[in-house]
């Protein structure tokens, strides 16, 4: 009887601990609109390990994937209200919130991720960065979702005029519409979580993504056609809800900086993974890859979205992205 007492009490005292340090912890919700399979998680894992790291367990960093808490524009309201604390998102519904964001999405910018890497993590970066303030958004750091390519389910995509009529899901980006539309398709905003929905459906013909989120989402098993355009630079940036950031010591928020970096060099690591063996695992899905395609075809037609960035906002920006020495 008294060796039962003793394992009783020793159970509850057990038990008092964990729900004790499980209370210790603060929670931190991690927000985002891809698969946990994604680079995206690849991220989140990342940040929670380092966290754990430097805080010593002080911090639970629950994942919210799939927009489950809704698009990225969703997510990034929700940011401003804090309703989530922190959330990795692709740039393009950004620019509705910071105009000079539009720029990083304008098609053939970057030359390749070199030189995309040195302006994110250079003066002109850190400018942006800096910028979320002014919309109620801490900017953490830049991740990577990689160059966009274009997929679709009706024909083989070489040039501008294998895209007329056909109807294109865009990010909800202004530019990128224009971008389109200017190839004589059809684009279609919608947000991340509907699209696979939506080519399921026959909704929309086609979709826009890094090889990356090609495969994580598995759009290969409703798209029969990828053509390697490569036609805008995809960067992802990680955000904090300005409520919460108050909430943190200086020598905290110094940790979910450094989190941050952890995360962004993995989302990075996960890109160049997926871009040395992606095209293998969708041909071996079936999918028809193009990649013998004249971009320079690509690049006159989408010229009218840099005049309506540089009309609307000036191109001083674009001319130092262009002229960047990396």
């Amino acid at each position: 009887m008294k060796h039962t007492t003793q394992i009783a009490l020793t159970l509850a005292l057990s038990l008092t601990l964990i729900t004790t340090t499980a209370q210790a912890q603060r929670q931190v919700s991690f927000a985002h609109a891809a698969s946990e399979q994604s680079h995206a998680g690849s991220g989140y894992r990342a940040f929670a390990e380092k966290l754990n790291e430097l805080s010593d367990g002080a911090f639970n960093v629950r994942e919210n994937c799939c927009g489950s808490l809704g698009g990225e524009r969703d997510m990034i309201e929700g940011l401003q209200i804090g309703s989530v604390d922190l959330v990795f998102t692709s740039t393009g519904p950004l620019g509705n919130f910071i105009e000079d964001v539009y720029a990083f999405d304008l098609p053939f910018l970057f030359q390749n991720y070199d030189h995309a890497y040195a302006v994110l993590d250079g003066p002109i970066g850190q400018e942006m960065l800096e910028k979320m303030s002014e919309v109620d958004l801490v900017g953490l750091a830049w991740g990577d979702n990689g160059f966009r390519h274009l997929t679709n389910s009706r024909n083989a995509v070489r040039s501008p005029s294998d895209l007329e009529g056909m109807t294109i899901r865009t990010m909800e980006n202004r530019i990128h519409i224009e971008a389109f539309r200017s190839l004589g398709a059809r684009p279609t905003p919608m947000p991340f979580p509907e699209v696979f929905t939506a080519l399921q459906q026959g909704a929309v013909d086609g979709q826009e993504n890094p090889l990356s989120l090609i495969v994580a989402t598995r759009f290969y098993e409703a798209q029969d056609h990828l053509s390697l355009t490569g036609h805008v630079y995809s960067p992802a940036i990680l955000l904090a809800s300005p409520i919460f950031w108050s909430s943190l010591s200086e020598e905290e928020q110094g940790w979910f900086r450094e989190a941050a970096q952890a995360a962004a060099e993995a989302t990075r690591e996960h890109i160049q993974r997926l871009e040395a063996d992606g095209v293998e695992l969708l041909e071996n899905e079936g999918v028809n890859v193009v990649t013998d395609i004249d971009i320079e075809p690509f690049q006159e037609r989408m010229d009218p979205a840099y005049q309506l960035y540089a009309d609307r906002y000036g191109d001083e920006l674009l001319e130092r992205i262009r002229n960047f020495e990396y």
